[in-house]
């Protein structure tokens, strides 16, 4: 069983925002379909193919509605299979490494050792810069083991 693609919409030749939603939602589609996926996983991304199909939404709504469904592929194919696009680890890690290291952090600089509480902002880049690394190892180990996908994702997770 294949993975649908999108059909070509209407207003493509006039959007640059809703062609870049397309192409790359027809793009991450393309590198799923040269995966082993099970059959119900490929059900599930079918049925968000659908929804997309079945929308009546103008083009701003309709690029919401894309990305919306690229998240959510993004997410099944990462659980069921624990494949990932590329850069999928950083991104993550990034965010979270902001408030998992960075706050505590940021709360022991500044109000513990600095006893100003405006030095607790300090404890974000460097969170940052821990999450960035964690994600970038884990997104280079999922390259090792053949589990990341050929696409960068903008704007999808």
């Amino acid at each position: 069983m294949k993975i649908k693609q999108l059909n070509e919409l209407e207003g493509l030749a006039t959007s640059p925002k809703l062609r870049k939603a397309y192409t790359q939602f027809n793009e991450l589609i393309n590198e799923l379909n040269n995966r082993d996926l099970h059959e119900d996983t490929i059900k599930l991304i079918n049925i968000e193919v659908d929804s997309i199909h079945s929308s009546n939404s103008i083009e701003h709504t309709l690029v919401n509605l894309i990305r919306i469904g690229q998240a959510k592929i993004i997410r099944l194919v990462e659980k069921k299979h624990k494949i990932v696009p590329k850069n999928y680890y950083r991104k993550f890690w990034s965010v979270l490494g902001m408030s998992t290291f960075g706050l505590p952090l940021g709360v022991v600089v500044g109000v513990v050792i600095m006893e100003n509480i405006g030095m607790l902002a300090i404890g974000l880049p460097l969170g940052m810069i821990i999450g960035h690394a964690v994600g970038s190892i884990m997104d280079k180990k999922a390259f090792k083991e053949g589990r990341q996908l050929n696409i960068d994702l903008k704007n999808g997770l």
